[in-house]
């Protein structure tokens, strides 16, 4: 697959204004600006201007392997009709080396975000889309969703590189503990609401607005 062929879709939320419609960038693309925030919603309005067979959902702070595009497409090719990437993050640090080794394989934290979701576009359409009412942990639900249903899925063994920010303003343990609470707490329901209240009061961003 040629990147000619791929369409790409910048979705910024309702109240971007960082200069994030400035940027160039040396391939054709679009912005879509939402109506509102929330990347489930953003996913949702970008996803449905999407016209290629195959949609990818990749973080804006995510850098993908070189084979990101053949990799993807073998794949789907194979009669899979979903998949996530490995990953590691940007920093050279033994313990954030054990975080990424996780995602080389089904556990857990299978399904978040940094991991890069692609699937059939048929697919996406039959699971109707990200939840919207998931204000956090969008991607998760979705995965969900997706096992409920069947859908066949494959982890590629080619890293993404995922940004270490967050760790870089806190702490390892506070970032994996926070982790493990709020995968726990989805796991069993709470509500989603308060799962982004307790997020915001546990991980400390500097891009995070105040809630």
């Amino acid at each position: 697959m040629a990147l000619k062929d791929v369409e790409i879709i910048v979705a910024l939320s309702g109240t971007t204004n960082d200069g994030s419609h400035e940027l160039k960038m040396p391939i054709p693309f679009q912005y879509v600006n939402c109506a509102d925030c929330g990347r489930a919603l953003q996913m949702n309005e970008a996803a449905q201007l999407a016209r290629g067979e195959t949609m990818v959902f990749l973080h804006a702070d995510v850098i993908p392997p070189k084979t990101f595009l053949a990799d993807i497409q073998r794949t789907i090719a194979e009669g899979y009709d979903a998949g996530f990437f490995s990953y590691r993050y940007d920093k050279e640090n033994f313990l954030l080396k054990i975080n990424a080794s996780f995602t080389a394989r089904n556990g857990i934290f299978t399904g978040g975000g940094d991991q890069c979701l692609f699937i059939r576009k048929s697919i996406f359409e039959r699971l109707k889309g990200f939840d919207e009412n998931q204000v956090v942990m969008e991607d998760f639900e979705f995965f969900e969703r997706m096992k409920k249903d069947k859908v066949r899925y494959k982890i590629i063994k080619n890293d993404l590189i995922v940004s270490a920010r967050k760790y870089e303003h806190n702490s390892y343990m506070r970032v994996n503990l926070s982790n493990l609470l709020l995968v726990t707490l989805f796991k069993f329901g709470y509500p989603a609401h308060k799962l982004k209240s307790l997020h915001n009061k546990l991980i400390r961003t500097p891009y995070q607005n105040p809630s």
